[in-house]
């Protein structure tokens, strides 16, 4: 079978990284893809991996697919679930994992995601939303807790910002809704109460009616050590996540996630793909921060390292709606993984592209250590250049987290490029209080 990953990020690196290794898979195409997974040589096992030369446009997409001779096609970004992709590569007749763009809408509006919540009995937190900046400044005044304001739309992760007082909460608002930082994502906001407690995130697969759950990780979105700065698309994340035990997994899995599938089939909106449930164990319990419809990245790095299961398997059991006879044969590797995110310099800000990248195979040359590219691209010449924000994540596996870690920061210390920033954090708050791990 050949498989199209759609993407170029770390997060289709890892999964195309993945699926290669599945018997059945013959050749891995990646579009866009990146630098690493244009280089053969990167990669030291599996089914080849290329870049399909394509353009974004579906019809593109879906005529490369046909010429190549996909027989699934597998969808990580947000945006392209939210606008289709998957209806369209479904009504061409290419078998492709991931919601559709009804179901993706509990991603691309945080307003229907809060009002699903509430209607079917997700634990979340208190929230109001608004297209009118007069009346969400109204309600802001009117509140007596603190909050939080999220920009509904898509924003890559960004477009979430946690005031430390009244006078940041009217200045964000103004920030998302008048100065639209975020651009139309803002056109409509959330504004919630904001709660105390750590955070994890817990994926599953789903084929439109059961779940199953993976390892629980733990994402660290702030730009700088001690969970200073701004948020990021993910500065680095480690699995398994020791906060969530086998009760609270349990926990999450019969009161958020069935739940969430189970409302989308009753809505008309059947869920077939990844569900990520962002969580914090507030003082009240368990509450969800956020869904998301596709792997999360970093998270991505982390959890697939720790599959033992064919992965290219489980999507065609999830499409063919017999996850319930698979999922109790998944299995996950004991021990644990962390990736360390090298960024460039003034991300999550504007940053310099076309840097020179070193050390790349050194640090995967390592014990336990795989580098999953992601802002990157080939010169003409063959050179490893940066081509984003976040760059490369180094991911470490180990027989526990204070091993993974180790190996991720070995990694990471081989690689260099002009303006290179990373967090030395990652994992920290776990090794220190394991119950009580989060972001920071």
């Amino acid at each position: 079978m050949r498989i199209l990953v759609i993407g170029g990020g770390g997060r289709e690196h890892a999964l195309a990284w993945k699926l290669a290794q599945s018997p059945a898979v013959e050749c891995v195409y990646v579009s866009p893809g990146n630098g690493g997974t244009a280089d053969a040589a990167a990669l030291a096992f599996g089914a080849p991996i290329a870049n399909l030369p394509a353009g974004r446009g579906f019809a593109e997409l879906i005529a490369a697919a046909q010429a190549e001779g996909i027989g699934l096609t597998v969808v990580g970004p947000e945006a392209e679930l939210a606008a289709g992709i998957v209806d369209a590569f479904r009504r061409a007749g290419i078998p492709c994992f991931g919601p559709s763009a009804a179901a993706a809408e509990l991603e691309s509006s945080k307003a229907f995601a809060k009002a699903f919540m509430a209607r079917h009995g997700i634990p979340t937190a208190r929230f109001a939303v608004f297209s009118s900046h007069d009346r969400a400044l109204a309600h802001l005044r009117s509140v007596d807790y603190p909050v939080v304001i999220k920009a509904s739309g898509l924003a890559a992760g960004k477009g979430v910002i946690v005031p430390a007082d009244p006078e940041e909460a009217i200045a964000a608002l103004d920030q998302i809704m008048l100065d639209r930082t975020f651009g139309a994502a803002g056109d409509e906001v959330v504004i919630e109460e904001r709660l105390a407690g750590p955070e994890a995130s817990v994926l599953a697969f789903c084929d439109g009616e059961t779940v199953a759950p993976m390892a629980a990780a733990q994402d660290h979105k702030r730009a700088f050590d001690g969970g200073r700065g701004p948020n990021t698309g993910g500065m680095g994340a480690y699995a398994p996540a020791p906060l969530l035990t086998p009760d609270l997994m349990d926990e999450v899995r019969r009161t958020v996630l069935q739940p969430a599938v189970d409302g989308l089939a009753v809505e008309g909106r059947p869920y077939v793909g990844v569900l990520y449930a962002g969580l914090m164990l507030a003082p009240a319990g368990l509450r969800v921060l956020e869904f998301n419809c596709r792997f999360g990245d970093p998270e991505t790095q982390v959890i697939l390292p720790l599959l033992e299961s064919d992965l290219a398997a489980i999507f065609l059991a999830c499409l063919e709606g017999r996850l319930d006879r698979v999922a109790p044969a998944i299995r996950w590797r004991a021990g644990a993984a962390a990736t360390v995110v090298a960024a460039s310099g003034g991300y999550p800000g504007s940053y310099r592209r076309g840097l020179p990248v070193d050390g790349v195979a050194e640090a995967a040359a390592l014990p336990g250590v795989t580098v999953f590219q992601a802002g990157t691209r080939l010169s003409a010449e063959g050179r490893l250049l940066t081509d984003g924000g976040r760059v490369l994540a180094v991911t470490g596996a180990g027989a526990d987290l204070r091993q993974a870690l180790d190996r991720a920061y070995a990694g990471i210390g081989c690689i260099h490029f002009p303006g290179m920033h990373y967090r030395r954090d990652i994992g920290a708050a776990a090794l220190a209080a394991p119950a009580q791990g989060q972001e920071g």
